[in-house]
């Protein structure tokens, strides 16, 4: 009985002060579209970006170092010298990972795992008398393509045509066009070491990403062991994963066995990732203001109908109505607003999810045009409505309290 009567009262309330509640609405409703909004393209943004950096490169890379460098031999002969030793001449280690073929087919015994020796090196590409700096990746075709998106990435030829023709690179398309390379033309290719080989495009890849458009090739490991003068030699064991959130305790259990430096893609990308944590604060904390401006206006409609309606509080005392019922009063009124606004506040963001969706833009660095990436999952709308929700409720806390402690006594007989 008393909770059918309290709503009734409550929407009474709310109906006698249109503008106000209105403004309040609107302000809960603003909210919540906006985070709806903000909260996907933030999300989605960032699962893109992790989805790149997951499809371009493996999970975990084994390098030919170590993550502390070995103590030299005199310092390990003389520990405690009391003499400083100057200019000594430190012992000179053949660069590569040993055994790299025996840990690899260990690796790939293990399941979920594709473990693939590489040799990384740099070069220069020289044709019609123009020349190009590039990262030179000696690879495993038949691997290459479940670690990486290259396979799928490419525009001409074939990452496989590698395995068939003799002396064969893969180039990207933003160094085809630089140096005017094209398909089966012979490129001069340039080791550090001086060692210079002919060799014939046999594919064409675009990422994308101009930096890897234009400063990347790939060869057979064999080809690139010989052009950059490593016979038999990978300074690089490249691995994926099933789970690439497992990725940094695999490469730590990696790296306490073999001992060299294994890096996960979550230490590569330390730095980037955690540029997501700041941005989101910032963006959520925007959107957090503009419910708290709303919450304030809920407070300030509901205060004003305290302060204006105590006469009729004190006469809703006097026929029965506890104190409790007097605060369940307000608080429904609060709780309206918060819902009224809350299903506003999801169609606003519905509408701005659709304008956002037909929004292209252009990423320096990167060469094709790309729609916004938004996560419409059921996450934003939930958390926003909560947030309105929890938002409205404490608003109208604290008139509600005021209201349930108003003394009716004092009130009929005119005491303030």
């Amino acid at each position: 009985m008393f909770w059918r009567v309290s709503m009734g009262i409550a929407a009474a309330q709310l109906r006698h002060r249109r503008r106000q509640t209105l403004v309040s609405t609107l302000g809960v409703a603003l909210g919540v579209g906006f985070f709806v909004a903000t909260s996907a393209l933030m999300s989605g943004s960032e699962q893109d970006m992790v989805k790149r950096l997951l499809d371009n490169a493996p999970h975990i890379t084994i390098k030919d170092e170590f993550r502390e460098a070995a103590p030299q031999p005199v310092f390990i002969a003389f520990p405690e010298g009391a003499v400083t030793l100057t200019n000594t001449k430190p012992r000179e280690y053949l660069r590569g990972i040993k055994n790299h073929g025996a840990m690899v087919e260990e690796l790939s015994r293990q399941p979920g795992v594709i473990a693939e020796a590489a040799l990384m090196g740099q070069a220069i590409i020289r044709y019609a008398s123009k020349d190009a700096s590039a990262g030179i990746a000696g690879i495993d075709p038949e691997k290459e393509r479940f670690l990486t998106t290259i396979e799928s990435d490419m525009r001409e030829g074939s990452l496989m045509r590698l395995k068939t023709a003799s002396q064969g690179i893969v180039i990207g398309q933003g160094m085809s066009i630089r140096l005017g390379l094209g398909m089966d033309d012979l490129a001069t290719v340039v080791s550090p070491a001086g060692l210079v080989r002919r060799m014939k495009v046999v594919g064409i890849f675009r990422t994308g990403n101009l930096l890897l458009d234009e400063g990347q090739a790939y060869m057979l490991i064999k080809d690139a062991q010989v052009l950059l003068d490593k016979p038999f030699i990978a300074n690089r064991i490249r691995i994926k994963i099933t789970d690439p959130d497992a990725a940094e305790d695999y490469a730590s259990q990696l790296e306490s066995r073999w001992g060299y430096r294994t890096e996960s893609w979550q230490e590569v990308n330390r730095d980037f990732l955690g540029l997501f944590i700041v941005r989101n604060i910032i963006t959520y904390s925007i959107v957090g203001a503009i419910m708290a401006v709303a919450a304030f206006g809920i407070f300030n409609i509901i205060s004003t109908v305290v302060m204006e309606k105590r006469r009729d509080i004190a006469i809703l005392m006097s026929m029965g109505f506890r104190a409790g019922d007097i605060e369940r009063i307000f608080l429904v009124q609060g709780v309206f607003v918060g819902l009224i606004g809350m299903f506003l506040g999801w169609g606003l963001g519905l509408i701005l999810l659709q304008m956002l969706g037909t929004v292209e833009i252009t990423v320096p660095g990167l060469m094709d045009t790309q729609k916004l990436p938004l996560e419409k999952g059921p996450f934003q709308f939930g958390v926003g409505g909560a947030f309105a929700l929890i938002s409205a409720v404490v608003a109208a806390w604290f008139p509600a309290r005021k209201a349930a402690a108003v003394r009716p006594v004092d009130i009929i007989r005119g005491a303030t």
